[in-house]
C-alpha cells in the first residue's frame, strides 16, 4: 500500500502527513533489530487509512512489537508509559526527582519556599553541594502543551522567591529554575523561557536532550513501561515510591509483597535489567 499521501490525526485533532520514516525511528529507538522493525513496518501498512489516528498506530506498532520482543516493546511504549504516572502528576513529579537523584542530586518533593510577598509549594527541590534548583512539574493528558502562560506564571513565583532570598543569608545560591512538562511548550513558551533564563525540559526539548533523550540514554525508565506488571503491582509499587525500573531491581523484595511466584518474578526482574541496560 503507497502510505505517502495517507493523513494521520493527533491526539490534539489535527491532521497531518503520515511519515513511516516516523515511525521506523521511534521503532528503531526501542532497540528492536533490522528484521523486526521491518516485519512490523510491513505488517502495519497493511492496516492503515486515511484519516487513523496516532494513538491506533501506536497500540498496532506496539502489539507487534511485542509479540518480537518485550524489552523493544516497554522502550516504544515510554510516552505511554509517562502518561500513566498521572492523573494526579504527583508520581510525574516523584519520577522527575527520581532522575535528578540519578544524576547526583538530593531531592525533596513538595517543599515549601518563602517569597518576598508569599510561600510557595515547589514540586521538586534539587540539591548539591553547590547548587540549588527549583522545578515545577507540569503534567498533561495526550494532546494538551503547556502553552506560554505557564512559564510566565512560573517565573513569577520564582521572582518572588529570589527577592526574599536576595536579603536574607544562604548558604546555596538558586542557580536555576525549571519548568518540566510530559508533553510539549508552544513556541511562545519556549521563547518566554529562553528570555527570562528557565530551563525547560518537554518530552523533545531541548533538542537531543528532552526527556524521551535522557531516559533513552540513561535508561532509567519509569516502572509504568514494563509489559509484564499488571496495572494493580505498578500503583503498589509507585505509592511505595519504586517509580523507576531500577528502583525495583534495588528492592526486588516488593514482588515478594505482591505474592509473585518465582517464575514471573525472575522474567519481570530480567525486563528490568533489560531496560536499565543503557
Amino acid at each position: 500500500m503507497d502510505v505517502s499521501n495517507l493523513q494521520v490525526i493527533k491526539a490534539s485533532g489535527e491532521k497531518v502527513q503520515f511519515s513511516i520514516d516516523r515511525v521506523a525511528e521511534s521503532l528503531k529507538r526501542s532497540g528492536a533489530n533490522n528484521k523486526l522493525i521491518n516485519s512490523t513496518l510491513e505488517s502495519l501498512k497493511k492496516e492503515l487509512y486515511d484519516g487513523i489516528t496516532t494513538k491506533e498506530i501506536y497500540t498496532r506498532a506496539f502489539s507487534l512489537l511485542k509479540k518480537g520482543n518485550n524489552t523493544s516493546a516497554s522502550k516504544y511504549k515510554l510516552k505511554t508509559a509517562i502518561y500513566e504516572l498521572g492523573p494526579t502528576g504527583f508520581p510525574f513529579e516523584k519520577f522527575i526527582a527520581a532522575l535528578l537523584n540519578h544524576s547526583g542530586y538530593k531531592t525533596e518533593t513538595g517543599k515549601i519556599y518563602q517569597g518576598k510577598c508569599v510561600t510557595h509549594e515547589i514540586d521538586v527541590e534539587a540539591k548539591s553541594d553547590t547548587k540549588l534548583i527549583l522545578i515545577e512539574c507540569k503534567f498533561h493528558n495526550a494532546g494538551k502543551n503547556s502553552d506560554v502562560k505557564i512559564p510566565l506564571y512560573i517565573d513569577s513565583r520564582i521572582r518572588d522567591i529570589k527577592n526574599f532570598r536576595k536579603n536574607n543569608n544562604h548558604k546555596l545560591e538558586l542557580e536555576e529554575a525549571w519548568v518540566v512538562t510530559n508533553t510539549r511548550f508552544t513556541a511562545d513558551a519556549i521563547q518566554y523561557g529562553k528570555c527570562s533564563n528557565l530551563k525547560l525540559l518537554s518530552w523533545d526539548y531541548p533538542k537531543g536532550q528532552g526527556l524521551k533523550d535522557r531516559i533513552d540514554r540513561l535508561g532509567l525508565y519509569p516502572i509504568t513501561v514494563s509489559t509484564l506488571l499488571s496495572e494493580r503491582e505498578k500503583n503498589f509499587l509507585l505509592s511505595r515510591d519504586i517509580v523507576l525500573c531500577q528502583d525495583l531491581i534495588n528492592d526486588k523484595f516488593y514482588l515478594d509483597q505482591l505474592e509473585v511466584h518465582n517464575p514471573r518474578k525472575k522474567r519481570i526482574l530480567k525486563e528490568m535489567e533489560e531496560l536499565c541496560k543503557n
